[in-house]
């Protein structure tokens, strides 16, 4: 017979396993009133653009910088421009650490080695019951862009040719199309 402790550690362990199979990176699209994720961009001034992309606790770190380089083109075609440079740019992780009580049900207690009960790769509270531990990294990047037309960019060596960024970048980005399976 299997215990019923047994049981209930792994109808956890499928739950959370199902849930964290559903999470999926952040879509390439602008940050709505409420969200964490997205794009954002703001004129600072003419010509000049604040761009940032945030992207969710699976969203890679490259797909973040990806989809801020995209969102600089398109606001660079927008704005009547057709390459653009950075003035400033930079990605931010931020990684934070959650300590959950790990409870397991009636009879947790009397289980284990001791009154704590001993669980591998758990954290321990001397206060209360173990904890588990788990952290998770969202990445931001951001950018101040100038936008450049045609005779300025002839000029910068340091420019980006907004229409190419999209023609590589974008098609990657498009959100998947519901018809297709």
């Amino acid at each position: 017979m299997i215990a019923p402790r047994l049981i209930r550690v792994a109808a956890a362990c499928g739950l959370i396993l199902s849930l964290a199979a559903c999470m999926a990176p952040a879509p390439y699209g602008p940050r709505r009133p409420g969200e964490t994720t997205g794009y954002t961009d703001r004129e600072l001034a003419p010509g000049r653009y604040r761009i940032t992309f945030t992207g969710n606790s699976v969203t890679a770190r490259e797909t973040v910088e990806n989809y801020l380089l995209l969102r600089a083109a398109e606001v660079t075609l927008a704005a009547g421009g057709t390459h653009f440079i950075f003035d400033d740019r930079d990605t931010r992780a931020r990684t934070t650490v959650h300590a959950d009580p790990a409870f397991y049900g009636p009879g947790y207690w009397g289980g284990g080695f001791g009154f704590w009960g001993f669980r591998p790769m758990w954290g321990y509270s001397a206060f209360g019951p173990p904890l588990m531990i788990s952290q998770t990294t969202r990445y931001e990047a951001y950018a101040e862009i100038v936008v450049l037309k045609p005779d300025q960019a002839r000029n910068e060596n340091r420019a980006v040719d907004a229409r190419a960024i999209i023609d590589h970048l974008g098609p990657s980005a498009a959100p998947p199309n519901p018809d297709h399976v």
